[in-house]
């Protein structure tokens, strides 16, 4: 059967073994999609700490309209050298471990690797409740998350909300950031997911977070 991930192809026999993102730092273009149980999110405090505000994102292409890399509700600008695919299949059951967070099927990632970082940006839609209820959702659905916070922001098609947190690693024995936003669409909730190999790579990668938002827009 074909694989529904193709840049999972080269993993698979990782894939077997467990080690999806939550457990691998986002090395491999895994979706961020864990096993086990699913605790509730911690209780939200303070955001952590951002560093040294980096540059703006430079953007070369947009991804999500019609003959883009990834067709989605929502089109926003791809930092340079960024790489954009869909992710094939993913409805398919068999997958759902992998392609599914939450409420959340995941559709596109956007892998940093060409421009020199470790780590991607990947794109969820939700077809059930509003923007925060389905980040929420995908939140919850996450492993070993601690410093939850929920914030309303702008975005170039109006409001999302947006969430940061921490989530431990069992295999480095840290804690990472991550964070995402998530906007409504007449097709459902879409939600932009930033990871990362460590926060170093993380917030190293924020510009290209912020370009998504900030050039977002609702098709």
């Amino acid at each position: 059967m074909r694989s529904p991930i193709r840049t999972l192809a080269p993993v698979a026999a990782t894939l077997a073994a467990g080690l999806l993102l939550a457990g691998c730092g986002d090395v491999e273009p895994l979706p961020g999609v864990t096993q086990g149980a699913r605790p509730t999110a911690a209780p939200p405090t303070e955001a952590p700490a951002a560093a040294t505000k980096a540059p703006a994102a430079a953007s070369r292409q947009t991804v999500g309209g019609p003959g883009t890399a990834c067709v989605l509700p929502v089109s926003f600008g791809v930092a340079e050298k960024w790489t954009p695919k869909a992710i094939e299949d993913p409805e398919n059951p068999e997958f759902a471990a992998l392609t599914r967070q939450g409420p959340a099927t995941v559709r596109c990632e956007v892998d940093a690797k060409p421009a020199g970082h470790v780590g991607f940006l990947r794109v969820w839609t939700a077809r059930k409740g509003s923007a925060r209820t389905a980040l929420e959702g995908f939140v919850k659905a996450e492993r070993n998350t601690s410093e939850v916070t929920y914030k309303e922001s702008g975005s170039g098609s109006g409001p999302v909300t947006e969430v940061t947190y921490t989530v431990f690693d069992k295999l480095t024995e840290e804690s990472k950031e991550e964070r995402a936003f998530a906007v409504s669409t007449p097709e459902g909730a879409v939600i932009v997911h930033l990871g990362g190999l460590d926060t170093a790579e993380h917030r190293a990668m924020i510009p290209a977070y912020e370009l998504a938002r900030t050039t977002l827009r609702t098709l």
